[in-house]
């Protein structure tokens, strides 16, 4: 057995069922060596949209995402999906190829330093350098990727070393010394939240990433039903929990939802669950909850006072945790609380106005909620169509909607879909795309085409790069520059070019039969829905 077939054994034995790639010359011995595995590979139309779609493979599977790439430009086009698994906490093992032990650091051709480049933004990282450490290197990474916060690592494996015959041990135990993730939460920091929660009048629960990656929407319910707390999202929190829930306010910060951040400003104990608490969800430093005691739960203690005071950290796993939470005799008094809760949901915000025979994109994502059901996982690109979407789509089901938060990747969604139906083959996957975004991942057309793969794409037309031509309307004194898409192609005959079905909405009477389309189970199709260029994801119109 070679060192490539060594690898492929071990990732039989982690259980991995499909891998995302594109093969080149410092992999070959890995690609041949997949030809004789259960293993299936997808090969997307360029490496970055391979780490993408591992990423929605694993975000929506809870499971480890898999992508493979050769060395040198192979390796680099990983590095934005990489960079975005990071920053979203998205278990994923990156494999690349590279040139022989012997050559590296000569600067030979398709050489580059992938582990280096990748340091600042992974988990861990590997080079193998002895054919033997591969079955314990590769168990390492699955266990990194998988465990505490859950990340990326990524594994440079020298060509040399791929073809490297040896007797390989696949028992090897891990045992790293110096990674050790708390799931238990601290007894004493507990006992300190239940006497916060049983003195609040005022408690709201803020919902984050971590959450989806914890699977844990029937407790998060459990508890804000036991103490009559309402719960608001971050952006990456949406789908974490069903946004359909009377108890939800909606996703909150700089885009968010006037019932959402009312609530925050209100509350008088906030209990975050596994969120960042970033510049996005929570605007500047000092204006963030500030009548509110900030109870902050996440399983990675770094992040916890890292960007706003915490009143009670606790540091553990989130199923854990909040089970813990939920065995404590707790309850809470909140007369006050509901009447403001209705007052504020009677807000109700919309985008950009414009006349009824316009597309208004609210009424797009109202009626892509009103009709969704649970089998429906939506994923979003990153712009103005994303906000929209977070604000106005309400998903009835954990996990059924993903996107790019921490790193904000435009070309995310496609591949990202692509990588959701192969985790959930009989639900139904949209994926929500600008024309911006759409003209970076279009190719990847061919991907669906060439699985065979039943989804709907829902493009947002608007023949600008949205959201930097709004941000550049509030900051730049409505001076644009770069944010026209002049000569966008005609997306009817893109779709033609890979045999798919189209359909084309100009105005809201057309938003049913559309949103009819995209949710057809038994359809490949696309439906481009052509939106005023100064819509914007606030109530402002360009030129007032």
């Amino acid at each position: 057995m070679n060192g490539a077939q060594a690898l492929i054994e071990v990732l039989e034995n982690e259980g991995v069922e499909i891998i995302f790639g594109y093969p080149g010359g410092a992999v070959l011995p890995l690609y041949d060596a997949l030809l004789q595995s259960k293993i299936k590979h997808a090969l997307t139309r360029t490496e970055q949209s391979a780490a993408h779609a591992a990423c929605g493979y694993a975000r929506s599977a809870d499971k480890v995402g898999v992508c493979l790439a050769t060395s040198g430009p192979g390796a680099t086009n990983l590095i934005t999906g990489i960079a975005n698994a990071y920053l979203d906490s998205t278990p994923l093992v990156a494999i690349t190829g590279q040139v022989a032990t012997e050559l590296i650091g000569h600067d030979v051709f398709q050489e580059v330093d992938i582990v280096g480049a990748t340091t600042p933004f992974t988990k861990h990282n590997y080079l193998i350098e002895d054919a033997a450490d591969i079955p314990r290197i590769v168990k390492e990474a699955f266990y990194i990727a998988s465990t505490g916060r859950k990340g990326p690592v990524l594994i440079d494996l020298p060509v040399n070393i791929q073809k490297k015959v040896k007797n390989y041990k696949f028992d090897a135990k891990i045992e790293l010394r110096s990674y050790k993730p708390t799931i238990e939460p601290n007894f004493r920091q507990l006992k300190k939240l239940e006497e916060a929660i049983n003195s609040s009048r005022r408690p709201l629960l803020c919902v984050g990433g971590g959450c989806m990656l914890s699977f844990v929407s029937d407790k998060i319910i459990a508890l804000s039903d036991k103490i009559n707390a309402p719960f608001v999202t971050t952006m990456l929190g949406i789908g974490a929990v069903p946004t359909s829930h009377e108890n939800c306010l909606g996703m909150i910060g700089q885009s968010g939802l006037y019932a959402a951040n009312s609530a925050v400003e209100a509350a008088d104990l906030v209990i975050v669950l596994g969120a960042r608490l970033g510049d996005r969800a929570t605007g500047k430093h000092n204006s963030f909850a500030k009548k509110a005691k900030i109870v902050h739960i996440d399983i990675d203690p770094a992040e916890i006072g890292k960007n706003h005071n915490t009143y009670i950290p606790i540091v553990g796993d989130l199923n854990v945790t909040l089970s813990r939470i939920l065995e404590m005799d707790i309850e809470t008094k909140t007369s006050e609380w509901a009447a403001d809760i209705e007052k504020w949901k009677e807000y109700a915000e919309f985008s950009g106005a414009f006349s009824d025979d316009e597309v208004n994109p609210k009424e797009i994502f109202d009626c892509l909620s009103d009709n969704a059901g649970e089998d429906v996982i939506a994923v979003t690109d990153v712009g103005q169509h994303q906000v929209w979407a977070g604000r106005f789509y309400r998903p009835k089901a954990s996990g059924s909607f993903l996107t790019s938060g921490g790193l904000g990747t435009m070309a995310f969604s496609l591949p990202a879909a692509i990588g959701a139906k192969f985790a959930n083959p009989d639900k139904r996957v949209v994926a929500i795309v600008g024309d911006g975004g759409f003209q970076m991942c279009m190719n990847e057309l061919g991907t669906i085409k060439q699985e065979n793969l039943k989804m709907g794409i829902a493009l947002i037309n608007n023949d600008r790069l949205g959201m930097v031509r709004e941000l550049q309307q509030h900051h730049c004194g409505g001076r644009y520059s770069g944010t026209v898409l002049e000569y966008n192609p005609d997306f009817s005959l893109i779709a033609a070019a890979y045999d798919i079905e189209y359909y084309k909405v100009t105005d809201n009477s057309q938003i049913g039969e559309a949103v009819s389309r995209l949710l057809d189970p038994k359809k490949l199709v696309m439906v481009e829905f052509i939106v005023n260029p100064t819509a914007n994801v606030d109530r402002v119109k360009a030129g007032e």
